[in-house]
């Protein structure tokens, strides 16, 4: 049986990362800075791309630049010499969601590959061969999607398809700064309050209170996290067979070490299976080095994977 082998990516917090998460087995790494990306790992900035490429691409890795950010008026100024910049730099992809992205592209010198994300609306093949037809070359699949829903979305695509199989989801996006509002309701110094997850913000619901969602705030507006992480390892077979192009690992609100760690699990399921399919048998400590850094407070699941949904 021909097994197509997937790329592993994942999205990291530095260029120190990035070299980190490369040695372990990342075929590719998702970088950016908040000025045009949100829900970043870390903030990466414009003059240390160009050596994150260099290096990357010395080792046969790509680097993708996040640029997913909800535009207003005022944030699409400089978006042109922005992408410019990347394009010198030679970075292999830009992550968009905004279409302001892609027509500030299309004006470019010369072409650059372009991926779709558009978090929760990137839910049917139709709709992605739209923006196949626009110029995206990539489609990164809505988490809210089970695996038949994954399947039959790749069977149909016409454009590369990315499914996250690893790490936090976002649930709520608001654009205000909803937690830097309320501290400031309450008369507190919000210019001195750390909005981030290391301060253990979580919303609790009172129907399932052991269930913790992290409130995430940066300059781009407060995001609600999923309560648990998902953790596709022992199924990623599955999503192989079914020609899936790339297989995300969400860095966000991780360790380095933690990244590292899962990046080499994957990498080594992905080899061992493309390798032997018939052969193929999962081994244990692939995912018990996953659970020994695991936030105890943080499931493992499956995700939406294998939950049936109804509309």
């Amino acid at each position: 049986m021909q097994v197509k082998k997937p790329e592993l990516v994942v999205s990291c917090s530095t260029v120190a990362e990035l070299k980190r998460l490369i040695e372990a087995g990342a075929d590719a790494v998702i970088i950016g800075e908040a000025r045009y990306g949100m829900r970043l790992p870390g903030d990466v900035k414009l003059d240390e791309m160009q050596e994150a490429v260099s290096w990357a691409h010395e080792k046969k890795a790509k680097v993708y630049v996040s640029v997913n950010n909800i535009f207003d008026n005022n944030a699409l100024e400089g978006l042109y010499d922005y992408l410019a910049k990347l394009q010198e730099y030679g970075v292999d992809a830009v992550i968009f969601g905004d279409p302001a992205v892609l027509m500030t592209a299309r004006s470019l010198p010369k072409p650059l590959a372009l991926h779709w994300n558009a978090e929760m609306t990137s839910t049917n093949y139709a709709t992605a061969n739209y923006w196949a037809k626009q110029g995206a070359t990539r489609v990164v699949l809505a988490r809210e999607l089970n695996m038949e829903q994954v399947l039959a979305f790749k069977e149909k695509a016409e454009l590369a398809v990315e499914v996250q199989v690893h790490g936090i989801t976002n649930i709520y996006h608001s654009k205000r700064e909803l937690v830097k509002n309320y501290i400031e309701h309450q008369g507190k110094d919000a210019a001195n309050q750390d909005r981030s997850m290391e301060r253990g913000l979580f919303l609790i619901e009172h129907e399932r209170r052991d269930q913790r969602y992290p409130v995430y705030e940066d300059s781009n507006g407060t995001h609600i996290m999923s309560s648990e992480d998902i953790c596709m390892l022992e199924n990623l077979p599955e999503l192989m067979d079914g020609q899936i192009d790339s297989l995300k690992i969400e860095g966000l609100l991780k360790s380095s070490l933690y990244n590292e760690t899962v990046v080499r699990s994957y990498r080594a399921v992905i080899d061992a299976y493309e390798a032997d399919p018939e052969g193929y048998s999962f081994q244990q400590e692939w995912l018990d080095e996953i659970v020994k850094l695991q936030d105890p407070e943080r499931e493992l699941s499956y995700g939406f994977f294998y939950k049936e949904q109804v509309y």
